[in-house]
C-alpha cells in the first residue's frame, strides 16, 4: 500500500490502465507449453485405458491349451465360443436398438420443447438509427445503388422559366381567335383583364 499525503483523497487519484505484464511472445510460448502438456496427459490417459483393457481381458479370458485337446474337444470348444459370440451379438443389437430409439425420442422431445418455448428466444431489440439509404442497401443488396436524397431528385425551377410560361399563355389567346369567340371567349378576356388589376 502506498502512502498518500493527507490532502489528496482516493477519489482524485486516477490510476493508469494496467498493461499486461506478459509479452506476446511469452504468452505464445506459455500456450504452446500448455498444449504440449495436455497432449502428454491425453496420451498417458489412452495408454492407461489400454492397460486396463488388457488386464480385464486377461482376467475374463484364460489362456487355452489347444495342444493337449482332442478333435472333439476342440469342436465342442468352438461351438461353445460361437454360442457365446451369438449371445453377445444379440445383446449388442438390442442395446443399439434401445440407443437409437432413445436418441429419436430425445430429438422429438427437443423439438416439442422448442415449439412450446416459441421456437426461438427473442432477443431484446434496441432502437437503431438507420438512414434510408442503409435500409435500401440492406433490402436490395450492395449491387443496386439507390439514393433517397430527395432534394437531389427534385426538379429545380427557375423564376425566369415561370415568367416565360406566363407570357406564352397570354400571347396564346390572341393567336387563337376561334377559341376566344363567343361568350366563353369574352368571359376569359374579361377575367384575364380583371386578374392583374386585383
Amino acid at each position: 500500500m502506498t502512502l498518500m499525503p493527507p490532502f489528496v483523497s482516493n477519489a482524485s487519484i486516477t490510476r493508469p490502465e494496467r498493461k499486461s505484464k506478459i509479452s506476446a511472445s511469452r504468452k505464445l510460448m506459455l500456450k504452446s507449453l500448455m498444449v504440449a502438456k495436455a497432449k502428454e496427459d491425453l496420451e498417458q490417459e489412452l495408454a492407461e485405458k489400454e492397460e486396463q483393457k488388457e488386464k480385464y481381458l486377461e482376467e475374463k479370458t484364460p489362456a487355452l491349451n489347444i495342444n493337449s485337446m482332442s478333435l472333439e474337444e476342440l469342436q465342442n470348444l468352438c461351438e461353445e465360443l460361437h454360442s457365446k459370440i451369438n449371445v453377445v451379438d444379440e445383446e449388442r443389437y438390442d442395446i443399439e436398438a434401445k440407443v437409437t430409439h432413445n436418441t429419436r425420442e430425445i430429438k422429438d422431445l427437443n423439438i416439442k420443447v422448442l415449439d412450446l418455448r416459441g421456437k426461438f428466444k427473442r432477443p431484446n431489440l434496441r432502437r437503431v438509427r438507420v438512414s434510408a439509404d442503409a435500409i435500401l442497401r440492406s433490402l436490395l443488396g450492395s449491387k443496386h445503388k439507390v439514393s433517397l436524397d430527395l432534394r437531389a431528385n427534385l426538379k429545380s425551377v427557375k423564376k425566369e422559366d415561370t415568367e416565360k410560361e406566363k407570357t406564352a399563355e397570354v400571347s396564346d389567346w390572341r393567336k387563337n381567335v376561334e377559341a376566344m369567340s363567343g361568350m366563353e371567349g369574352r368571359k376569359k378576356m374579361f377575367d384575364a383583364a380583371k386578374g392583374p388589376a386585383q
